[in-house]
């Protein structure tokens, strides 16, 4: 399992990286004002849906069902029953995705209310929603494709794919824009035509996996009905960070010109540890889950469940931790130039720190949902997920007013905190969690070593000040969060959450086999 979620982690995490390469471009060309909230936007309709429909619900549901049919009736039987999926998914999405070409106008009145006090900004945005919704299409297929691949144990390729979105819209910025009335319309082609590349590099990987995937005529079978009975809670379920993101995201267009952006901004930077370790955590423990359970292991799913519990706290504390001590530097070398300002960039740091106080919690959810899906139901996150939806809602118009542009963050840090308290104790009750005495004391003795680090790093950042110029700040940036790894690995060492002398035991074995 371990080896599968560091495969799926770094495929992510390189993506993440060149994610990055593709902000800092949208930072440096359109700033953080209205043509920026235009794009952002535009950009996260599709990707709500996304989410919701591929990655979200239709997974969490597929997955355990095709893993199912592939152990018991063998891979014809699983492809068949992938194809005619896919031929359902794909009628659902293109219906879905001509409504809302036609309907544009009024879904941007519904998601961006505040941009109808500036027409310019509201013209822009149907235009450029227009432009990305097609992307729903392409990648929630591509989401399907890539469960398949993943229930054949084939991690890799199905993480690897998700890179051509970023190099792809890297690709357009820069040599699409001089084409097109500006860069926000050539980020938006950038979009559409990553999803096609992935779905297309997907599909080739299936084919080469020996497990074609031409798309069925959709009908509704027992199974594809049993798929829809299970998918249709699980929107709200395996959803709620995504609306609760939307809802910020409506929120932002009711706050001056420039919040969308702020807030957008700084969730990407937020996205690099949760991002890597949510979707490492939560695509391959599903599947695990899964298999143990249908073969009545269920020590062996509570171990697994617990390991993958224990590795997301090692690598997520520390990211807290850094994230709220750094946040402004963070910020500024990242985005502080171009048309976006070190001003802008501090006060997106400001979002940053809202976002980071509730990112062991997003990541936990990804952590506890799957123990819910391996069981077949999907229902009760459904109940918990509606709770957090009108708590966020609640909270944002609590928090609009006073916290502005770290409102919106805020209130989804302390909704994440709920719902994945209501998860834990909805599975303790029911047996499906069993933390030891031991493995508690374990979590604490690491949240201790990254408050420690946290405060370690406070301390140098004090004694260190801030240089001015771009390479002294990155050469400055990169001193401190390296002093803080070695922080933190040391204290991990001292507190005996891990042996230092066994890691790099293992790391040299390793290299070694690597270079047999």
């Amino acid at each position: 399992m371990l080896k599968n979620f560091l495969t799926v982690g770094g495929w992510t995490m390189l993506s993440r990286i060149l994610g990055l390469v593709r902000d800092q471009l949208l930072a440096a060309f359109m700033g953080a004002g209205p043509m920026q909230d235009a794009y952002q936007v535009a950009f996260r309709l599709p990707n709500m849906f996304r989410r919701l429909f591929g990655e979200g619900a239709f997974n969490a549901a597929f997955v355990p069902l095709f893993a199912s049919v592939l152990t018991k009736e063998g891979e014809a039987e699983a492809r068949t029953f992938a194809r005619r999926a896919l031929g359902v998914m794909l009628l659902w999405l293109l219906f879905l995705c001509v409504l809302g070409e036609v309907f544009m106008p009024q879904v941007l009145r519904l998601i961006a209310p505040g941009f109808l006090q500036s027409g310019e900004r509201y013209a822009l945005g149907v235009s450029l929603s227009r432009i990305t919704f097609p992307y729903l299409v392409l990648i929630c297929a591509a989401a399907l494709v890539a469960g398949v691949l993943n229930g054949l144990h084939r991690f890799g390729m199905a993480a690897a794919a998700y890179l051509a979105f970023n190099v792809v819209g890297i690709t357009a910025i820069l040599f699409v824009s001089p084409f097109l009335p500006n860069v926000a319309y050539a980020a938006a082609w950038g979009v559409t035509a990553s999803g096609v590349v992935q779905l297309g590099l997907l599909l080739w990987a299936a084919h080469r996996a020996h497990f074609g995937l031409m798309p069925l005529w959709p009908a509704l079978t027992p199974r594809i009905r049993l798929l829809v009975r299970r998918m249709v809670p699980g929107l709200v379920g395996s959803g709620v960070g995504q609306i609760n993101l939307t809802i910020d995201t409506i929120i932002g267009t009711l706050l001056p010109a420039g919040s969308v952006s702020l807030m957008y901004f700084a969730d990407r930077i937020n996205q690099l540890p949760l991002g890597v370790l949510g979707a490492a955590a939560g695509t391959t423990l599903l599947p695990v889950l899964t298999r143990h359970l249908a073969a009545g292991e269920y020590d062996a799913a509570h171990s697994a469940q617990n390991r993958a519990m224990s590795y997301v706290l090692l690598l997520t504390l520390p990211a807290v931790a850094g994230l709220l001590v750094l946040a402004g530097p963070i910020m500024i070398v990242l985005f502080g130039h171009g048309s976006f300002t070190e001003y802008d960039a501090l006060l997106s740091a400001q979002a940053l720190r809202a976002y980071a106080i509730g990112l062991p919690a997003f990541v936990l959810v990804k952590v506890f949902s799957p123990a819910f899906f391996a069981r077949g139901d999907t229902r009760t996150p459904v109940y918990v997920g509606i709770s957090i939806l009108v708590l966020n809602f609640i909270l944002n118009l609590l928090f609009m007013k006073p916290l502005a542009h770290m409102g919106p963050p805020l209130a989804s840090s302390v909704a994440a905190c709920a719902n994945v308290a209501c998860l834990a104790v909805l599975l303790v009750r029911r047996k499906a969690l069993q933390v030891s005495g031991g493995e508690q004391f374990r979590m604490f003795k690491t949240a201790c070593a990254a408050a420690l680090m946290g405060v370690c790093l406070l301390g140098a950042q004090a004694f260190l000040a801030f240089p001015s110029g771009l390479s002294v700040r990155i050469l400055w940036l990169g001193s401190l969060v390296g002093l803080g790894a070695v922080l933190y690995g040391v204290l991990l060492h001292v507190f005996g959450i891990m042996n230092g002398a066994n890691v790099l035991a293992r790391l040299q074995q390793r290299l070694r086999k690597r270079r047999a």
